[in-house]
């Protein structure tokens, strides 16, 4: 498994997780966050390595749905870059202003608290 997937997986689950059902959580934690193999939860639950791969993929798949319709994730990654940009333009064009640093700041506190 590709380490981008890995990241988009955990992003995803970090914001859809309570939508999840118990088992889909339990799966997913084990396989995303634990790093365990598939025939290593499939062992520690009593089920087949096949059942496993099933509810994993159906969980992925249900998370990308989630995301289509919601776009948390694609709206905080936008609010990133945007404070990304002001900051750098601020730091650039304003570096002696501490009040607008400062205001700056605050905006992304607010927004990541």
């Amino acid at each position: 498994m590709s380490v981008e997937k890995t990241e988009r997986m955990n992003q995803l689950y970090d914001y859809y997780q309570g939508l999840l059902t118990d088992k889909q959580r339990q799966y997913l934690d084990l396989y995303y966050r634990e790093d365990y193999s598939l025939g290593e939860i499939a062992e520690n639950l009593g089920v087949s390595r096949q059942a496993v791969y099933d509810n994993i993929h159906r969980s992925e798949q249900t998370l990308t749905h989630y995301e289509a319709l919601l776009q948390l994730v694609h709206s905080e990654e936008l609010r990133q870059k945007a404070y990304q940009s002001l900051n750098d333009y601020v730091s650039r064009h304003y570096p002696t202003d501490r009040a607008l640093q400062r205001l700056v700041e605050q905006l992304f506190l607010i927004d990541n608290d």
